[in-house]
């Protein structure tokens, strides 16, 4: 008898998977089996979860890789503000650094790279004591008739502010004064208990500037290799994405750095000359302060005049005062649309919004330092950013 074929017996329809059959709901809830590909295993495919919307589940998927990278960014400012000394040590020896490296590159053609880093920080240090001296010496020659003239312009502050529009009642700076002078002696223990710890303070102020002073001579003399000798210690596919993040993270630090000391150099000179003119009395100490000041973008400026505006009024009165005050209008847009367009756009390119957004958050963060920090750290990750993980564009045509 010949050997006839056996016929395969048909799934019932419940078998089948089909729609709305109990082995096909179990199959749609494990997940689809995909083509099996040749020589390997079936590849199963996820499938969405009934009556969830695919918006909700990619808004998910962000978030919770959202709340990790915001825990990372949380936990990296902890530890940093754990040892903020350190920190705010090395800062200041980059800033160091990034101002001393030209000098430092151009007396090596002279003497030893050594020597070169030395004398770079000996005229540094030099400078600084010359200016506080300076500073020092105008005050001293300037207060015994700066007595006189602020107390008769505090008298003639309080007679303009009786007049219109402020109609102040009369005395009431006295009494302000007579305020003042029974809060000190009220508070007497706890203001003493605030200077001594002020000492405190002090000295770790000088160990931030001794480390940070340590740290700028190494950078100075070998911060190259120590560099390639940290790229030398990664994975090989890892060096150079290091290297160019490095390379551009440094040359947008050293161009903000450079840039925001030649853009507050030139406000304190133009401040002092205005302030020399106007005859407003401190005016080396305020020129200074408008120096130190233009390191805090869009805020540091108007705070330092509005104090020029302030010893303007009580040494000069209102009219100089004013000019003061219309100073600060003029010297806000010479920076804002001359000088840091010309200075600082090879190095900064951030929106007005993005840089008023870091130094507010920056300043409420860690105060002044952090109002000073932000705006460096934001363009550096910036320019990492763009560097190693943006995609190049397009050719223009």
């Amino acid at each position: 008898m010949r050997n006839r074929p056996r016929r395969q017996r048909e799934p019932h329809p419940g078998e089948r998977g089909g729609t709305g059959s109990p082995r096909g709901d179990r199959a749609r809830s494990r997940g689809v089996r995909g083509p099996r590909p040749p020589g390997g295993r079936s590849v199963r495919r996820p499938v969405a979860a009934a009556g969830v919307p695919s918006a909700l589940r990619v808004a998910a998927a962000y978030a919770w890789r959202l709340l990790v990278v915001g825990a990372a960014v949380y936990v990296v400012f902890m530890t940093l503000g754990r040892f903020h000394l350190v920190t705010l040590a090395v800062f200041l020896a980059l800033v160091l650094t990034a101002l001393l490296e030209p000098l430092t590159n151009a007396l090596t053609r002279w003497m030893p790279r050594s020597a070169a880093v030395t004398t770079g920080l000996m005229l540094s240090i030099v400078l600084v004591f010359g200016v506080l001296s300076l500073i020092g010496a105008n005050v001293a020659d300037e207060w015994p008739g700066l007595r006189e003239v602020f107390s008769g312009g505090l008298s003639r502050i309080e007679r303009w502010l009786q007049g219109p529009p402020f109609h102040l009642r009369p005395g009431a700076l006295s009494h302000l004064q007579s305020w003042v002078s029974r809060f000190v002696a009220s508070n007497r223990a706890n203001l003493i208990s605030t200077a001594v710890s002020g000492v405190g303070r002090l000295a770790e102020v000088l160990t931030v500037g001794a480390l940070a002073l340590f740290c700028s001579i190494f950078f100075l003399h070998s911060g190259t290799r120590m560099w390639q000798w940290f790229g030398g210690r990664l994975p090989e596919h890892r060096r150079h994405a290091v290297r160019t993040a490095g390379r551009t993270a440094w040359t947008t630090f050293t161009g903000y750095t450079r840039g925001i000391v030649i853009i507050a150099a030139t406000n304190a000179v133009l401040v002092g000359l205005a302030l020399f003119v106007l005859r407003v009395p401190l005016v080396l100490p305020l020129a200074v302060l408008e120096f130190f000041a233009a390191f805090i973008p869009l805020v540091g400026s108007p705070v330092a005049l509005a104090v020029a505006a302030v010893v303007a009024l009580a040494g000069r009165g209102p009219l100089v005062a004013m000019l003061v005050v219309l100073l600060i209008v003029v010297i806000g847009q010479l920076e804002g649309h001359v000088l840091h367009p010309l200075v600082m756009s090879r190095a900064v390119r951030l929106h007005p919004v993005v840089v008023a957004l870091g130094v507010v958050c920056g300043g409420v963060t860690a105060g002044v330092l952090g109002a000073i920090v932000a705006v460096p750290l934001v363009s550096v990750v910036w320019s990492v950013y763009s560097a190693v993980y943006a995609p190049p564009l397009p050719p223009v045509a």
